[in-house]
């Protein structure tokens, strides 16, 4: 089974069109661990109704709100996974009808995956927000028009998909890329490396550590590019005051290992 680990704060909107694009999977053999950073009660009530008529397991970890943890409610997340695949989405993220499907094609032991996503502007983001439902068939009839308008920064991914080939794979760790919003990977490779460094508080390059600590762990980078692209819904920038010392933090392991 997949487990994805589905990490949000606050955005109760989003989250319940994530729900409800998942729910859509033409592969259903996986179960939703929503990884909470303290959201409020409209979100708790949110998932509890929606729990009530999906058709996957949902499991709701929520820890307070002190500040950006996202790597503590993952590696909680990670623990409480049943499945021995791990999906990493995040709630501000929607997915169309085969990506779970993509993941496992593209799974294989030894390997992890980063894959892509498709940024919505502000405008396209504030229309799905009002839809009644995730309709992806609607969607996609959406956008070549989007694309011109600029509502989408890219189309042919979603519509031209390759398959499994050597040529994914990385040669060695390089930064670009990295989403912690859309990656996979074994979860006894992400036991095997304790996770995610929960001493990374605030946002940013928490998702590249965890990548190059489990490359230096002998498990190898392929790309889920031109497969998995989520649509990302637009929100503004997040606080970012601790992003220049996360990304230190990081290429000081990376220069640590190459001497």
């Amino acid at each position: 089974m997949i487990s994805i680990l589905l990490a949000t704060y606050n955005w109760p909107q989003a989250l319940k069109l994530c729900l409800e694009s998942l729910a859509t999977q033409t592969e259903q053999d996986f179960e939703v661990i929503i990884a909470d950073d303290g959201s409020t009660e409209s979100t708790k009530q949110m998932i509890d109704a929606f729990k009530a008529t999906s058709p996957y397991p949902i499991t709701h970890l929520w820890q307070e709100d002190l500040g950006f943890r996202k790597t503590q409610i993952l590696n909680r997340a990670i623990d409480a996974a049943q499945g021995d695949y791990l999906i990493f989405l995040d709630g501000d993220c929607l997915v169309q009808p085969d990506f779970v499907e993509r993941h496992r094609l593209l799974a294989q032991p030894g390997y992890l995956v980063t894959g892509s996503r498709v940024l919505l502007d502000e405008k396209l983001t504030q229309d799905l927000l009002v839809w009644p439902k995730w309709d992806f068939a609607r969607l996609s009839s959406m956008l070549p028009s989007e694309r011109l308008r600029g509502g989408i920064n890219k189309y042919l991914p979603l519509i031209i998909k390759f398959g499994n080939s050597t040529l994914r794979v990385y040669k060695k760790f390089v930064w670009r890329r990295i989403k912690g919003c859309n990656m996979a990977c074994w979860k006894k490779d992400a036991l095997a490396i304790q996770g995610f460094d929960e001493s990374m508080t605030g946002w940013g390059h928490e998702d590249a550590d965890f990548v190059f600590r489990l490359q230096r762990h002998h498990i190898k980078r392929k790309s889920g590019s031109w497969a998995t692209e989520v649509f990302h819904l637009y929100h503004p920038i997040h606080d970012q005051s601790n992003a220049a010392e996360n990304a230190r933090r990081v290429r000081e392991k990376i220069l640590a290992k190459a001497i």
